[in-house]
């Protein structure tokens, strides 16, 4: 029984994985589960979350939390910056642009007696299909 679990547990990461890498989108656990669902139509929204949140422990994935807004997933790992709608609340990757240099910033803030884990800059403006 344990061993039939996990294996629904790798196959199903497996499968939500896929539908994130497929799409650029930057889709919250709401849309990946829509997807998902078509394959695996007994899946619950609650397991898509946990294996959402395994894949971004994992590197992965990762989780792009925007204040006041649900969150969103991406499978592109690499280090890059995000640009969001203030009108639609859609994400898209900014190409080209990296996030600074953790080596850089993270002396500067030692000063503040802080354990620096990461770094998050936001982009925001209108997106073109709200530009109309």
């Amino acid at each position: 029984m344990k061993g039939q679990r996990r294996l629904r547990s790798r196959r199903q990461r497996t499968v939500i994985l896929a539908a994130l890498r497929e799409t650029t989108s930057h889709p919250t656990a709401d849309e990946i589960y829509a997807v998902v669902r078509a394959q695996m139509p007994r899946i619950s929204l609650g397991t898509v979350y946990r294996n959402l949140e395994t894949l971004t422990e994992m590197g992965e994935a990762q989780k792009l939390e925007f204040a006041g807004l649900q969150r969103r997933y991406d499978g592109c790992t690499s280090n890059h910056m995000h640009v969001r709608c203030d009108d639609c609340g859609c994400v898209a990757d900014v190409e080209g642009a990296a996030l600074p240099d953790l080596g850089r910033v993270v002396p500067s803030a030692a000063q503040t007696a802080f354990k620096v884990t990461g770094l998050r800059m936001e982009l925001t403006g209108i997106c073109p299909n709200c530009l109309g």
